[in-house]
């Protein structure tokens, strides 16, 4: 992402120092369904989510993968059902919720977290590609939304609907329209919700994380072929080095997110020293109505 500061030597009091016991007193013995969770950050809240001692609906678009981390979990010990899902689909995702509610009778959190990247010149971008990142990084939280909140609703006890945005969703990026804008989309949704929620005097908490620099393989995969301009890939390859030099492993992310959520923030925010600095010059941008400039590197 642009204007990131990379700054890591300071943790502040929002991610550190607070009590571990908190999340599991809290969440041991719910359901969690996460999507995507089959690597990258998702993989890591599901590993977590087992660690407190949630009971897990693991989702995945990649069954294979998904298969074999569910056996992972599996065999630490986990009470969990993996189903093969395409968030992109409003039929496959309702059919994800009848699973969590078939098999565990009620789902406490649910985390829209499965997300699909691409990189280039936003014009460049081919048009299916575009429509997929649509569907999958926006339309797959509209699903999860429709699927599970009403029940949520009519249940009315404590839940828990969290959605994974990204710093990208307040600080764009040049090379990652599709990107910027889904993840802005989340944002929108997210507090639109957390609104809504209010409104109705609804037991349910809502939350939006925005994760920095993470280790996992989003950047890897985006990568652009070789007919494309160097310029994308040598981008893409600095954010991946960013990401290699200064990321929190999944599992540490994770930690951070279910300490937050259990504080009852809104804000998930595990790296403030990686956005904030780059979140008041932004402001201020705005604010001054002064145009923007480029600002790349690590």
């Amino acid at each position: 992402m642009t204007n990131t500061n990379t700054n890591t030597d300071t943790d502040t009091n929002q991610t550190m120092g607070q009590d571990p016991a908190r999340a599991e007193e809290i969440f041991a013995g719910k359901v969690a369904v996460i999507t995507g969770a089959s690597s990258g950050i998702g993989s890591g809240l599901a590993r977590h989510a087992a660690g407190l001692g949630m009971k897990l609906v693991l989702a995945d678009i990649a069954a294979d993968r998904l298969a074999a981390f569910a056996d992972e979990l599996r065999a630490g010990g986990a009470e969990l059902e993996s189903v093969v899902t395409d968030v992109a689909s409003a039929a496959s995702v309702d059919a994800l919720a009848d699973t969590a509610y078939d098999r565990f009778g009620a789902v406490d959190m649910l985390v829209n977290n499965a997300g699909i990247m691409a990189m280039g010149y936003s014009w460049e971008i081919p048009a299916e590609r575009w429509d997929a990142m649509l569907k999958v990084n926006i339309g797959g939280y509209v699903n999860g939304v429709r699927s599970f909140v009403p029940r949520m609703l009519e249940r009315g006890e404590r839940a828990w609907v969290i959605n994974v945005s990204s710093i990208g969703g307040l600080l764009p990026s040049p090379l990652m329209a599709p990107y910027s804008v889904t993840k802005f989309g989340v944002l929108a949704l997210t507090e639109s919700l957390h609104y809504e929620m209010r409104m109705k005097g609804a037991p349910i908490q809502v939350s939006v994380v925005t994760p920095g620099s993470v280790h996992s393989e989003i950047f890897k995969a985006a990568r652009p072929g070789e007919t494309e301009p160097p310029e994308i890939a040598a981008f893409n390859d600095q954010l991946q080095q960013l990401a290699d030099a200064h990321g929190l492993t999944p599992e540490e992310h994770a930690e951070r997110v279910f300490r937050m959520v259990a504080e009852g923030k809104y804000w998930a925010i595990p790296q403030p020293e990686q956005l904030f600095p780059a979140l008041q010059p932004r402001t201020d941008m705005i604010l001054g109505q002064v145009n923007p400039e480029l600002q790349l590197g690590v």
